[in-house]
C-alpha cells in the first residue's frame, strides 16, 4: 500500500483516526470527520466494524453520506433501527459501545472536554451548545478518540467547564467515579496524542508537515513527548481514493479540492 503525498489535514485525521478502530470494535458514530473515519474504517481493514448511529440505527452500512445523525441514508442494511432512547439505554449506557468519537471547544492535559462554555459558567464570554450525548459517549464507552484541529485556544491545561469527562483527576479518580474506559487517542491537524498511567497527556507521532516546535506552540502547557515520538504515517493512496470518490466525493466534510 503506497503513502500518499497528496493529502489535506482533515484527510490525514480522517485516516489516523481509522487506524484506531479493529474489526471486533463496535462504535457509536457521529456525522463529519468521524463518520468518514469510521466508513474508511469499515471498506479496508476492519470489515466487521459494527457502527451504531445516534438515532438509532444498529450495525448500519450507509451506502452515501449521511448529512445528519437522522439521514434515511443511515437505516441502509442496519441490523435494527431502534429508539433513540433505547439506543443510548441498552447500548451505550449498558457498556455495549467500544468506541466513542468526540470533539469539543476545549481539550485539556487529562482528555476533559469542554462544549458548555468558555470562560466563567454564569457570565460566560461564549455560551457553546452544551453536552447532547457526548457525557454519556465519554463515561459510558471503552475507549474515545478525540478528533480536533490544534490550537492554544483549544487546548488550555485546563478546560473552563468539564462537558464529557477525561482522566478528571487522574485514572484512579475516573475509576473511583465509576466511569468506563477514558480518552484513547487524540487526533489533531498537527499530531497524534495517547495519555500516560497517569492519565497525562503526550505526544506519540508529529504529522510529516508538523514539528514538536509547532505542536507545543499550539498547546497550553508543557506538553510530554514519547521516549521514541515517532513521524504519523500518512495516509495510503487507496485511503484519498476512497475519501475523494466514495465517502465524500463532493467535499462536504473534506472541503473538496
Amino acid at each position: 500500500m503506497s503513502e500518499s503525498t497528496d493529502y489535506t489535514d482533515t484527510e490525514l485525521m480522517i485516516a489516523r483516526s481509522a487506524q484506531e478502530l479493529r474489526s471486533e470494535d463496535t462504535v457509536l458514530v457521529g456525522v463529519g470527520v468521524p463518520n468518514l473515519a469510521c466508513n474508511l474504517a469499515k471498506r479496508t481493514h476492519a470489515p466487521d466494524l459494527q457502527m451504531v448511529y445516534e438515532s438509532g440505527t444498529v450495525d448500519s452500512n450507509p451506502s452515501k453520506l449521511p448529512l445528519s445523525i437522522g439521514d434515511p441514508v443511515l437505516a441502509t442494511d442496519a441490523r435494527s433501527v431502534v429508539p433513540m432512547a433505547d439506543g443510548f439505554g441498552r447500548y451505550l449506557q449498558a457498556g455495549r459501545i467500544d468506541v466513542g468519537f468526540l470533539g469539543g471547544a476545549q481539550i485539556d492535559s487529562r482528555g476533559n472536554i469542554n462544549s458548555t462554555v468558555i470562560g466563567d459558567y454564569d457570565d460566560p464570554d461564549v455560551r457553546l451548545p452544551g453536552s447532547g450525548g457526548a457525557c454519556e459517549i465519554a463515561s459510558n464507552t471503552h475507549r474515545t478518540i478525540v478528533i480536533s484541529p490544534h490550537s492554544r485556544r483549544r487546548f488550555p491545561e485546563e478546560v473552563d467547564f468539564v462537558t464529557s469527562p477525561g482522566y478528571v483527576g487522574g485514572r484512579e479518580n475516573r475509576a473511583e467515579l465509576g466511569l468506563r474506559g477514558g480518552p484513547e487517542a487524540v487526533v489533531t491537524d498537527k499530531a497524534v496524542m495517547r495519555f500516560d498511567e497517569a492519565g497525562e497527556m503526550y505526544v506519540e507521532t508529529v504529522h510529516p508537515d508538523s514539528s514538536r516546535e509547532a505542536v507545543q506552540d499550539a498547546t497550553g502547557w508543557d506538553l510530554q513527548f514519547a521516549d521514541d515520538v515517532g513521524e504519523t504515517r500518512p495516509p495510503s493512496t487507496d485511503e484519498i481514493e476512497l475519501v475523494r470518490e466514495e465517502l465524500d466525493p463532493d467535499g462536504v466534510y473534506t472541503g473538496g479540492e
